[in-house]
């Protein structure tokens, strides 16, 4: 894009536009009957423990660690085949691409995603979501840190920002201050963790699922009333 949009819509896809929740419990119970709870314990550790370390989910990352220390490895290739496989359009939540189509209608939309470079640009893509917002797809480690290139890559004169992850709401409104609306989706663990919620202050509009946005106009996200919600 090279000239400014009026408004750009940017998605979350994780707990967002999807339901990653269950994909990781259906992930859980897969490792679980393959090769024992104890190991889905061990999966998850080693999971938790790249997250970390990286600062995104690896999902791929920890089944190749599993790997190797399983006992079986061939036996845990049938895992990344698993989510490699995984029907993630079955995982979308009610609404997710109907809410998309009907935000088209007021300006550009795009997805904004944290994620490896393998499993999240395939998860966007199987599940229908890549073709929903014509193939704009930004995928990066830390997408807060990334605004910069955000608004080289898609020019706007106001974003929107769709999320439900209080803590990166609050970091791109620090930096886009007037310029981005934020809208928090409570859907998932972490939009409803109570830390999480006493930490960060609230978004400028709240939804108790994706699908409140098709009930919302243009003028729900420009209203000059909204307030500069990041913490100073």
């Amino acid at each position: 894009m090279s000239e400014a949009a009026p408004i750009i819509f940017l998605f979350d896809v994780d707990n967002t536009l999807l339901d990653n929740d269950r994909v990781q419990n259906d992930l859980d119970k897969h490792v679980a009957d393959v090769f024992g709870a104890e190991a889905a314990k061990t999966y998850w550790e080693i999971y938790e423990t790249l997250r970390q370390k990286l600062g995104y989910a690896d999902y791929l990352g920890a089944i190749q660690q599993f790997r190797l220390g399983c006992g079986d490895e061939l036996r845990a290739q049938d895992l990344a085949a698993f989510l490699l496989e995984y029907d993630f359009a079955a995982r979308l939540y009610p609404g997710a691409l109907d809410a998309i189509a009907h935000l088209a209608q007021f300006g550009t939309c795009a997805v904004l995603s944290d994620g490896d470079v393998v499993l999240q640009p395939r998860k966007v893509s199987v599940s229908g979501i890549a073709d929903a917002v014509e193939g704009r797809v930004l995928i990066y480690v830390h997408k807060e840190r990334m605004l910069d290139d955000v608004a080289r890559r898609f020019p706007a004169k106001h974003y929107v920002m769709i999320e439900d992850k209080l803590r990166v709401l609050d970091g791109m409104k620090r930096q886009w201050r007037d310029r981005l609306t934020t809208v928090f989706v409570r859907q998932g663990h972490y939009a409803n963790d109570p830390a999480a919620l006493k930490e960060y202050p609230p978004a400028q509009i709240a939804l108790n699922g994706i699908d409140g946005l098709s009930g919302l106009d243009a003028d729900s996200f420009l209203s000059p009333l909204l307030p500069a919600t990041a913490a100073e």
